[in-house]
């Protein structure tokens, strides 16, 4: 059975998997760079197509991502539908092992195992990157059928005393292998002081496949579970971590992600609001109770069809780094664009990708009113580039959609705000940032 954890002391599973004796971590957090996909910079960028192609490649993951949230929100007792495509829009740089294998992985808030291609290969899909091989760490120790992690993980068997993952994503891509805990190491974002963590439980895949880039090597499970990267790290980072994403213009800038101490949210224009934890627990929810638009206030309603927990007037909506639009259920998306129309005095045109609902003819900057975002205790107000985004030279889209049943608070409406998790506290904090100048 898996372990069951105390509601009021849920986000951190102190040192009931592992403990960490990271020094520099403990007292002074560190920062890593956190790279979009579709960067100038990034292993995974697409010259091959226009900025425009990129980001309205960037719009369809995010409505795969919202099936397979839908999915997982209304079975989160279902061991396929409750996890989403091994996917994400960043990507974080790592060593895994002794001596360190260069391990390139997507960040994704939205799962929780962390894993790595490894040797020997039953099947792999290509890797530029060295593949691991455990055989040639000496930090890299199999997991036992009867151990905590395996136990937590819900997707395992035993094969010959030893734990064995499953992992099938909603979209056909599927990684198996064997739960063991190994070094993870982090380069730092300045400098070239590592960090490194020892014993972290990671999957090492010896059959992988589906839809991971060549460039890759897996995926950095940073979501709320048991086994996730941050809730391994608990009391290390002391429940902490935090991103400062820079806006899409911007493609030769670094986002950056902190942990511990690193990841404090403080000073002047800070607002929080509670965390609320629901099952499927990998995800993060805030509670939405309204968005304005200038002087009209419209509150939140979930759908009329739907009876799901995620409806519920506490944990409404997910807050996820990996979707790129902002999905709101489609009676309230409803309201919202009319209140819009009648605000914005502009040419309506349709999306030229047949992705968004709400486009005006422009050239230069759109006259847009103020929107702001009321969550539990703290109202984020946002600038144009979180609510507007050009798709072609002269088309504007409002950088929301709609979905049946979901809300979820994307990444475009995140950028330019220092966004802090702090686990111990259950509470999330947004802080307007330029994070093009954000260390």
């Amino acid at each position: 059975m898996a372990t069951q954890m105390n509601r009021h002391h849920t986000w951190l599973f102190p040192c009931l998997l592992i403990c960490f004796t990271s020094i520099e971590a403990l007292h002074e957090g560190f920062t890593v760079d956190l790279i979009h996909r579709d960067s100038s910079i990034s292993p995974l960028h697409n010259s091959s197509k226009t900025k425009w192609g990129r980001l309205a490649d960037s719009f369809r993951r995010s409505t795969s991502r919202v099936d397979r949230f839908q999915q997982s929100s209304a079975s989160p007792n279902d061991a396929k539908s409750s996890l989403i495509p091994a996917g994400g829009e960043y990507i974080l740089n790592l060593s895994i092992g002794t001596p360190p294998t260069p391990f390139l992985g997507i960040a994704d808030t939205g799962s929780d195992l962390t894993w790595t291609q490894c040797r020997p290969c039953e099947q792999c899909y290509k890797q530029q990157l060295p593949i691991f091989d455990p055989k040639q760490s000496s930090t890299f120790k199999t997991l036992p059928c009867e151990s905590t992690a395996c136990n937590s993980l819900g997707r395992t068997s035993c094969t010959d005393g030893l734990c064995s993952y499953v992992y099938a994503y909603g979209d056909g891509s599927h990684t198996y292998g064997e739960l063991a805990t190994e070094t993870l190491t982090f380069d730092a974002a300045t400098g070239s002081q590592k960090t490194s963590f020892a014993e972290v439980v990671i999957g090492c895949g010896h059959d992988n496949g589906g839809v991971f880039n060549d460039k890759g090597s897996g995926l950095i499970g940073l979501g709320g579970g048991h086994l996730s990267l941050v809730s391994q790290l608990g009391g290390s980072i002391g429940g902490k971590f935090s991103y400062c994403l820079v806006p899409f213009n911007e493609e030769n800038s670094t986002s950056k992600m902190s942990f511990g101490t690193n990841a404090l949210v403080s000073g002047h224009g800070v607002v929080s609001t509670p965390l609320t934890r629901k099952d499927p627990d990998t995800f993060y929810y805030l509670t939405l109770e309204a968005i304005s638009i200038g002087n009209d206030t419209l509150s939140y309603k979930g759908s009329s069809l739907s009876s799901r927990a995620l409806d519920s007037a506490e944990g409404n909506i997910i807050i996820d780094s990996g979707t790129t639009l902002t999905i709101l259920p489609e009676e309230f998306y409803t309201d919202l664009e009319a209140s819009l129309t009648r605000a914005i005095v502009a040419e309506r045109v349709p999306d030229p990708h047949g992705v968004l609902q709400l486009c005006y003819r422009s050239d230069g900057d759109l006259e847009v009113p103020t929107i702001t975002v009321l969550l539990t205790g703290a109202e984020i107000e946002l600038k144009p580039i979180n609510s507007f985004v050009r798709v072609q030279e002269d088309v504007v889209c409002f950088a929301m959609a709609p979905a049946k049943e979901l809300a979820i608070l994307g990444n475009l409406a995140q950028m330019n705000f220092l966004v802090g998790y702090d686990l111990e506290e259950e509470k999330v904090s947004f802080k307007p940032t330029d994070c093009t100048k954000y260390q």
